[in-house]
């Protein structure tokens, strides 16, 4: 992947429904937010750490699957029980539940969700948010642009906010889950009953 298109990827956006919490926060707990967020034993490191080993996995699996097939079925089995298991940690770690759920304008460089109130712009806010697609759990920071009236009554307003300082880590994340959705949502557009069909293997 050139650079160009990298950069590119960066700023796509979509509308998406996702599990998102907020509080809002000042200077002086963003700067100490930030610090504890580097752990390496966060639930986004844990995020990042399974997929690039679910990486490495995909390579090797094909020739596993070959020479030992029952083997590699036993694998696939403890494949899915850790991923139940990383799920049930990063439910358990956050704030986020299904109450939470909202729609949202995404991309890797910011964020716009409905909101139960009005924000001033420049607030700085934490948010916490689950990505569905790959069960990643992203807490960020970020400080509102702007917020406007919305026509949900449940969420009045519609935050626009700019992440800061976003680990890189994090951001691959959320570019993976912003492409991956977009190409779902044209999948979805061009073949509005496949969503009816069972799944295609990888």
């Amino acid at each position: 992947m050139t650079n160009t298109t990298h950069e590119r990827r960066r700023f796509f956006r979509i509308e998406d429904t996702i599990n998102l919490y907020y509080r809002i926060i000042d200077e002086q707990q963003l700067q100490q937010l930030s610090q504890v967020s580097n752990d390496i034993l966060s639930t986004c490191s844990l995020t990042s750490a399974l997929d690039v080993l679910s990486q490495e996995a995909r390579v090797i699996a094909p020739r596993v699957e070959r020479s030992a097939p029952e083997v590699f079925e036993y694998l696939k089995i403890l494949d899915d029980k850790i991923d139940l298991i990383a799920q049930a940690i990063m439910r358990q770690s956050t704030d986020l539940t299904e109450h939470h759920s909202r729609n949202a304008n995404l991309s890797a460089t910011g964020i716009a969700f409905e909101a139960e109130e009005t924000l001033e712009p420049g607030t700085l806010l934490e948010v916490k948010m689950m990505l569905t697609s790959c069960m990643a759990v992203i807490i960020a920071y970020a400080k509102v642009v702007y917020c406007k009236p919305h026509d949900n009554p449940d969420y009045p307003y519609f935050i626009g906010v700019d992440y800061l300082n976003l680990k890189d880590d994090d951001r691959e994340l959320l570019i993976k889950h912003v492409v991956k959705r977009q190409m779902e949502q044209i999948r979805q557009i061009k073949h509005p009953d496949s969503e009816n069909q069972p799944p295609q293997p990888e």
